[in-house]
């Protein structure tokens, strides 16, 4: 079986009206399906798609979710220390910095080693890498 992780920007993408990549992400999900897929993401990202969704297609984000569309992993406070981390490690002012969605899908990543990504922030996540060194696949 295979397994990726979501970032929001995918999720925007499919819930979100008239979005760059739309169909892209769209394909992917339904491939998802077809092949059994386990989708993940955590509560930073679910936040940050839903924040840049209006209603009513913030709703039928938040919908999708409850209905298992992909499974949301929560971290105990304890590993903000190392999300922090990731945040300031990934962070070179003033040209980029990782923010909290993207810091928490790399914790997710190092925790359950999956590394299959659905990202619009190819140009970040390239540059990402988990404890050992291995880099991301993106989707």
């Amino acid at each position: 079986m295979s397994a990726a992780l979501v970032d929001a920007g995918p999720m925007v993408a499919v819930f979100g009206r008239s979005q760059a990549r739309a169909d892209h992400y769209k394909a992917l999900l339904r491939k998802a399906v077809d092949e059994a897929w386990t989708l993940a993401t955590t509560w930073p990202c679910v936040v940050e798609a839903s924040y840049l969704l209006a209603p009513p297609r913030r709703y039928s984000l938040l919908r999708w979710v409850g209905a298992g569309g992909v499974s949301v992993f929560p971290f105990e406070a304890e590993a903000l220390e190392g999300v922090v981390e990731l945040m300031d490690r990934y962070t070179q002012a003033p040209r980029t910095e990782m923010d909290l969605a993207d810091a928490s899908l790399v914790w997710l990543a190092s925790d359950t080693g999956v590394t299959r990504v659905m990202t619009m922030d190819a140009r970040d996540f390239a540059r990402y890498r988990l404890p050992d060194g291995r880099a991301f696949e993106i989707l």
